[in-house]
């Protein structure tokens, strides 16, 4: 079966691997559709992401649906057949984050494709894969495969809106309309936003923050812009610059809230510390997921419109190709992998 394989910085590889066998708890799933993430593009370009660098190759993905193909010894499941979405988090359950409900910031979870331990966890993009079986989520009935595909994403988006708390009635802001922005922006208005804002330097990827439901795009290079708010309720960084945070620190109203979602470069990052202070504004950090992945399944079950959100999709052995256009966020927004699973 063929795999997409991190090798090094620039060094992207599609690679015949074997087949892997479940294993006790676990099952094996046949890979149909991944999306190419932030994170996979920055270990593509640069080896790593954040403080987290490769040390070996690594299959990359971890945004990936299919259907069961079966289960290890001693374990059962959905039938085999049915399709899945998996969940890419497996926390420890033990440390005081995952007995406190904050399962999503466990100091010990593993976490497909990626380099934060090692050796490191083996992501999704292959044509088979092996997770633990409590990791699967049946895909709801009439829900298409390709649009469930983005309930990885969308999931860090329910959870920085929920970050965000009661945003029904309020004006957000979101910095950044890359698919993680514009993902923000369906999540707002399902939790009852009653204007939602988008701000980004592409005229391209505004049109798909228009896709999924901002009310109003705004140039971030463009002050003279009639769009921009006055004063926002709460605001969502997205974009992962300095520039975009400082954006929502200036214009989330007194008292108001701004979740930072977007990871910084690495090592410090300059912000208005002292807005923060005599603005009393609370700054939140806001990191992938968890029960929410059964909650954004249920949502794009009934939200067909952000299926224009997909761009392409593009046979895994053009997967360099594919890395190319999700890079060229003035082509493309989400870009899937198709492996070919049935």
């Amino acid at each position: 079966m063929l795999g997409c394989v991190i090798h090094g910085e620039g060094d992207l590889r599609v690679d015949e691997l074997p087949v892997p066998s479940p294993g006790p708890g676990e099952a094996l799933v046949a890979v149909r559709y991944g999306g190419v993430c932030g994170s996979d593009l920055h270990y593509w370009r640069h080896g790593g992401v954040g403080d987290f660098w490769l040390k070996e190759p690594m299959v990359l993905g971890h945004e990936v649906v299919g259907t069961v193909v079966a289960y290890g010894d001693g374990s059962s499941g959905l039938a085999v057949g049915t399709a899945v979405a998996v969940h890419p988090a497996t926390p420890c359950g033990a440390c005081p984050e995952c007995v406190s409900g904050r399962r999503n910031i466990c100091r010990d979870t593993r976490y497909l494709g990626s380099a934060a331990r090692t050796p490191h966890v083996q992501g999704g993009f292959a044509g088979q894969v092996v997770v633990p079986v409590d990791q699967l989520r049946p895909v709801p009935d009439g829900l298409p495969l390709r649009r469930a595909a983005l309930a990885e994403p969308f999931s860090v988006a329910l959870h920085a809106v929920r970050r965000a708390g009661d945003v029904s009635g309020r004006h957000v802001l979101v910095t950044g309309a890359g698919p993680i922005g514009c993902l923000v922006v369906a999540a707002a208005k399902a939790a009852g936003a009653t204007r939602v804002t988008v701000t980004d330097l592409l005229p391209q990827a505004l049109g798909y923050a228009t896709v999924a439901g901002a009310d109003t795009v705004v140039r971030a290079d463009d002050p003279g812009d009639p769009g921009w708010p006055v004063e926002v309720d709460v605001a969502v960084e997205a974009s992962g610059v300095a520039a975009g945070l400082d954006t929502c620190l200036r214009l989330v109203r007194r008292g108001g809230v701004v979740v930072q979602l977007g990871l910084l470069p690495p090592g410090p990052s300059p912000f208005a510390g002292n807005v923060v202070v005599t603005r009393e504004i609370e700054l939140r950090g806001a990191f992938r997921f968890d029960a929410e992945f059964d909650e954004a399944l249920a949502l794009l079950a009934v939200e067909s419109g952000l299926d224009g959100l997909v761009s392409a999709v593009i046979p895994v052995g053009e997967a360099e190709s594919a890395f190319a256009l999700a890079a060229d966020r003035g082509r493309s927004c989400k870009v899937l992998l198709d492996f070919g699973g049935e």
